[in-house]
């Protein structure tokens, strides 16, 4: 039973990418444990070298989307910003649809005044989609006895693979008790598909956030206890998703609890639960995504770890406080 579930997902995920129906960009939960995929503005902004490992597994009971992400950055005084690299793996369709990214980032700062910054960041990525037409099953390979063992006579397309050069761009302002963002990517549309033409639409992204103390204790230059409000919109095409959180920081402890609604319906909510020791040069984090939309949560919603590591800092870098944004 198990086994032809799988099939009929592949099928109907197979018409999926047969239709016009355009593709969308792979998400995580933890938007800010993986800030150069949230926003390109971003590269830098720790002033140290950091490094991002980010992993995601949605519906894991049926293996349908597998998510990985690694990304390194760092501020040079001599680039006036910071330099960022990112790449990215996505499996859909228990493998059968895969997209591989790699991309080179570049944030300008500028600091207007001593309280308040600007960020200014581009992004060039270089994508390849694949289709794994072998791992499709069709009805005609069924054999009574033995299983899917005859040739199908369904026909696949002309290319498996596209290469495309995609572009993006992206700017922050922040101050100590607040920041906004808000980030272009996909300028250039590319045409993924391997059918009938489908170019990736346009996506926008809209994220605001504040630093609220609960304590004037201070630790390691930090608020001891802070609560950090914050919104992620988010649209592409057809679709958009609105993501309201709280997160709170707490010594080395970091938690929170958001929800994500989509087009016309709630999609989860989010429970998240980090370490992020203010003396230690890493922070971890583990997040949920509880389904409560239509879908349910029978294929056991999403699970996502994120991990960062922070290099030892120059020790010539320009003083300019980071943006104090929630730490997942």
């Amino acid at each position: 039973m198990l086994n032809r579930g799988k099939t009929l997902f592949q099928l109907l995920f197979f018409f999926c990418i047969a239709s016009t129906v355009k593709a969308q960009d792979p998400h995580f939960s933890q938007y800010y444990a993986n800030p150069l995929y949230l926003n390109p503005a971003f590269a830098g902004v720790a002033r140290c070298p950091k490094v991002h490992l980010n992993y995601r597994s949605q519906y894991p009971l049926g293996n349908v989307y597998q998510t990985f992400s690694a990304s390194y950055d760092q501020y040079f005084d001599a680039l006036k910003g910071g330099l960022g690299f990112l790449v990215l793996r996505d499996e859909a369709g228990d493998g059968v649809l895969n997209l591989t990214e790699i991309g080179a980032v570049y944030s300008y700062h500028l600091q207007v005044s001593r309280k308040f910054s600007i960020l200014a960041g581009f992004q060039a990525n270089f994508r390849q989609r694949t289709l794994e037409w072998g791992n499709f099953r069709f009805p005609d390979m069924i054999d009574p006895f033995f299983g899917f063992v005859r040739p199908t006579e369904e026909v696949g397309p002309d290319r498996v693979q596209n290469n495309h050069v995609d572009l993006s761009i992206g700017f922050i302002g922040y101050s100590e008790a607040f920041y906004v963002g808000i980030a272009g990517h996909h300028l250039t549309q590319p045409d993924e598909s391997f059918f009938v033409e489908s170019r990736l639409p346009f996506k926008l992204t809209i994220h605001s956030g504040a630093n609220i103390p609960i304590s004037r204790r201070r630790l390691y230059g930090e608020y001891q206890s802070v609560l950090i409000p914050n919104i992620v919109f988010q649209n592409q095409g057809t679709f958009w998703s609105f993501f309201g959180g709280l997160s709170f920081n707490y010594s080395a402890i970091t938690g929170g609890l958001g929800l994500r609604h989509g087009n016309s319906n709630p999609d989860a909510l989010v429970i998240l639960l980090g370490l992020a020791p203010a003396e230690m040069p890493w922070r971890i984090g583990y997040s949920y995504d509880y389904t409560i939309s239509r879908l349910t949560n029978a294929l056991g919603g999403a699970h996502e770890i994120s991990l960062m590591y922070q290099f030892a800092c120059p020790k010539k870098v320009k003083k300019i406080e980071p943006v104090r944004c929630p730490k997942f």
